[in-house]
């Protein structure tokens, strides 16, 4: 994979725009959270990476089963229903109450009428969507660049899921964090999670937390770390952990964040950021799971260096 495929990111530059389209998917994840019983650690939730953008896969209706779609190529938010019938609107020039009020009223017309808890969540200052006129940035160019990164993270994200046999999640995109992750577990249970996450109720931390788990991904960047990156993480955290060796070289331990980093601009940069990439997801995993002593046998498909 030749570096130039990767294009280069800027929180600093694009974060307002981040922050807008973060906003955007929460209303539509919410839509999913009204729809849908509950699956274990959230899965129900989330949103996932497509050729075009992200979508919410099949929403099921008693009167109309649907599906919601963020087309990040053309633009557009798009609503698709069994009976065939479609509507969509652009993405540009609207605020989040804006994209609040078209999202419900196309859904009205097509006789789904869902209501969801109209306030964002993880988030440490929150302004309901139907009043949020302050988030209201789309720069279509920097949109399009994560969507590129999104799609060279699924496939390797994917790559890597492939080497695991035990429970593992899907590789999928959570609009509570705006990130896109990938969980492995070990099958045991976990001590019980502190909560602690803003605008998030403790009892979806702790059911999310509920077992030991070994957790990557890739984000954009918040304002707590302004920067785009693959991460790896795991709880309970081993002892260790933060001091164990990890590839490439550029990746580093996050005392805060308590998470392995790895920049994507080292990532951009490299000779090869596939390998730079699979090195980082498969060395921390390796590492977490070592030293909490996981049954690497039973639970992977092959041990990879």
């Amino acid at each position: 994979m030749m570096k130039s495929n990767w294009p280069e990111l800027s929180y600093a530059n694009t974060k307002e725009t981040y922050q807008t389209l973060l906003l955007y998917t929460q209303i539509v994840g919410k839509i999913k959270l009204a729809q849908l019983p509950w699956l274990n650690h959230a899965w129900h939730v989330t949103l996932f990476v497509t050729p075009t953008g992200l979508t919410t896969a099949l929403i099921p209706s008693e009167k109309q089963s649907f599906q919601i779609d963020f087309d990040l190529q053309n633009h557009n938010l798009k609503i698709i229903t069994q009976s065939g019938e479609r509507r969509q609107f652009s993405l540009k020039n609207l605020s989040v109450a804006d994209f609040y009020q078209k999202t419900f009223s196309n859904l009205s017309e097509l006789t789904i009428n869902i209501k969801i808890y109209p306030v964002p969540n993880e988030l440490e200052e929150v302004i309901p969507f139907y009043q949020d006129t302050v988030h209201a940035t789309y720069q279509a160019e920097e949109v399009e660049r994560l969507h590129a990164v999104l799609l060279h993270a699924h496939r390797l994200l994917t790559n890597f899921r492939a080497d695991f046999r035990g429970k593992c999640s899907p590789v999928h995109f959570f609009w509570g964090g705006f990130d896109l992750a990938v969980s492995r577990f070990s099958g045991r249970p976990a001590p019980k999670h502190p909560g602690g996450v803003p605008h998030l109720p403790d009892w979806v931390a702790q059911e999310a937390y509920s077992h030991e788990v070994s957790s990557c991904g890739f984000w954009p960047g918040n304002d707590s770390f302004p920067e785009a990156a693959f991460y790896s993480y795991t709880y309970p955290e081993p002892e260790g952990f933060g001091k164990a060796t990890i590839l490439p070289s550029t990746a580093y331990y996050h005392q805060t964040l308590r998470e392995f980093i790895l920049p994507y601009e080292a990532v951009q940069q490299a000779e090869d950021p596939d390998q730079a990439v699979l090195s980082f997801l498969r060395s921390t995993y390796a590492a977490a799971a070592d030293l909490a002593n996981w049954d690497r046998a039973t639970l992977e498909v092959r041990i990879n260096s």
